[in-house]
């Protein structure tokens, strides 16, 4: 890990509770001196509730309980705000179904004594998706390319939400006033991330589709981010 800096993942839940301790485990056995925050929006399966529960016997696990679902974007902000509070220097995230893969995480935080910005990218020489159909592939991908075009960016994978930020960077980009919460969240960020002069690195993994649940993805949600990229591309960032 980075000299000098402790580590947070950030690890939003929303009816996670058959996912939640098999991550969680994954997590704290490859990256030992990492701590988990486990965000979680009241969910309705007691996700929250176990969270808890391991947070007990395990001090590297903490857990932040929100009234409600309001989005991933908002979760994570949440997230990011409980860590800047604290002395934390690398903030990470990423999602609780397995589709990214805590294998990646010492890379990532290696990357991060080099970059400011990490990003866990699909679409660069080494990554890829598994068990993805064609109308799916061709979304993220589409997103992803659509995004760039308008923002100028030559970052590959816009949409992709497997980070590790340093501290610095989420000081940076005023969090307060991000407008995005769903599937164009993670290219505001980002976008917000390069404006600012911080380099970004982006390492190659492998996407798989979720194991246990069903994925969060909706047509709203896409069609918001096609949306809202005018918006960041006009926000003056």
């Amino acid at each position: 890990m980075t000299a000098g800096r402790k580590a947070l993942l950030c690890l939003p839940t929303y009816d996670e509770r058959e996912n939640l301790a098999p991550m969680i485990d994954a997590i704290l056995a490859v990256v030992p001196r990492v701590d988990v925050l486990v965000i979680d929006d009241n969910s309705p399966d007691g996700t929250g509730r176990l969270a808890d529960e391991i947070a007990a016997r395990e001090p590297r696990v903490k857990v932040l309980h929100r009234a409600g679902k309001e989005g991933l974007g908002r979760a994570y902000l949440a997230g990011f705000a409980w860590a800047l509070a604290r002395d934390y220097g690398l903030v990470l995230e990423m999602d609780c179904d397995f589709s990214h893969d805590p294998r990646y995480l010492p890379g990532m935080l290696a990357a991060a004594a080099e970059a400011d910005l990490v990003l866990g990218s699909r679409y660069v020489k080494g990554g890829g998706t598994v068990n993805w159909g064609l109308a799916r592939t061709l979304i993220s991908r589409g997103g992803s390319l659509y995004a760039r075009t308008i923002l100028g960016l030559a970052v590959r994978d816009l949409t992709g939400g497997f980070k590790c930020f340093r501290r610095e960077v989420l000081e940076a980009i005023d969090l307060a006033s991000v407008e995005c919460t769903g599937y164009a969240f993670q290219i505001e960020l980002t976008y917000r991330a390069v404006r600012r002069g911080f380099q970004v690195r982006e390492i190659p993994i492998v996407f798989a589709d979720r194991r246990v649940g069903h994925s969060k993805m909706s047509r709203r949600i896409v069609l918001e981010a096609i949306r809202k990229v005018w918006s960041i591309r006009l926000s003056g960032w």
